[in-house]
């Protein structure tokens, strides 16, 4: 399951550059759902063709071993549990076909970052979460993948609980655990965040043709602030809690965002895709 971002590569003259990127992007998740399903077959009892079934292609979180355990609790629901991500679902769906075509005109970028935004707002931060919620109905543990991003107080907080927690999880198991046996903690902190940005270089930079090298910038930046968050002065500045720690982390990660979503990605991918959905 490995080779199938290089099978990927096969069809890219044959796709248009946003169908290149949906392509990569899903080559990438199967099989890193291969791997977790794989790994954790032996010690899930639930591992029965239904539940592998429903955990590689209906479910996108990366936690395999806690999906398909019977005897994992899944997380309680709170009442009214479903409004909070149906809103957000809405809100993704008006950004993408309604506020998107209105600044299309005249800020083409604009609206390539709103319908970027919108995307995530309907798919992450949404569809993902009510599917989490449907699942836990169900009787399987399956945790959101957004958790809140915005709340976070550090950028440790950020990235290892509230941001993409399913890619949190194969990173830490897979990449930072073996590394840091290895060459330590520190290092192998910046080691996970160069792959992060490698394997976004995939999915942003080679489908647009262009910016290369900037998401991997961006996510070497996030390593570097978050060793700065973790030093004797990041701590005696408050970084990692409170008002400071969520000043820092949200500049730190919102600022140079336009280094992993960069010009290109936006005019060559985002906005034909847009296009073809019909939002302008």
């Amino acid at each position: 399951m490995a080779v199938l971002p290089f099978v990927a590569l096969v069809f890219k003259p044959a796709l248009p550059a946003w169908g290149f990127m949906w392509m990569m992007a899903f080559a990438i998740f199967l099989g890193c759902k291969w791997l977790t399903w794989w790994s954790a077959r032996a010690k899930a009892p639930r591992n029965k063709l239904g539940p592998s079934l429903a955990y590689l292609l209906a479910w996108p979180g990366m936690n395999a071993e806690a999906f398909l355990n019977a005897k994992s609790v899944p997380q309680k629901q709170a009442p009214f549990g479903w409004c909070f991500p149906a809103t957000q679902t809405l809100l993704g769906i008006w950004l993408v076909w309604g506020c998107a075509g209105l600044v299309h005109a005249k800020h083409p970028l604009l609206a390539g970052w709103i319908g970027l935004v919108g995307l995530a707002f309907m798919l992450h931060f949404g569809l993902f979460q009510l599917l989490a919620l449907g699942w836990q109905r169900a009787g399987f543990d399956a945790q959101p993948v957004m958790r809140s991003p915005i709340l976070a107080k550090s950028l440790a907080e950020f990235w290892a609980k509230r941001w993409n927690v399913a890619f949190h999880q194969l990173a830490h198991t897979y990449a930072f655990e073996p590394l840091r046996r290895r060459i330590g903690p520190k290092r192998a902190t910046l080691f996970v965040f160069l792959i992060s940005g490698l394997v976004h270089e995939l999915v942003v930079s080679l489908p647009a043709g262009s910016g290369y090298g900037l998401p991997t910038a961006y996510f070497s930046l996030q390593g570097f602030g978050l060793l700065v968050e973790r030093s004797p002065a990041g701590r005696r500045l408050g970084l990692g809690h409170s008002l400071p720690g969520w000043l820092f982390s949200t500049v730190f990660v919102g600022g140079p965002a336009f280094w992993l979503f960069h010009p290109p990605f936006i005019r060559h991918v985002i906005l034909p895709f847009l296009s073809k959905i019909g939002s302008f």
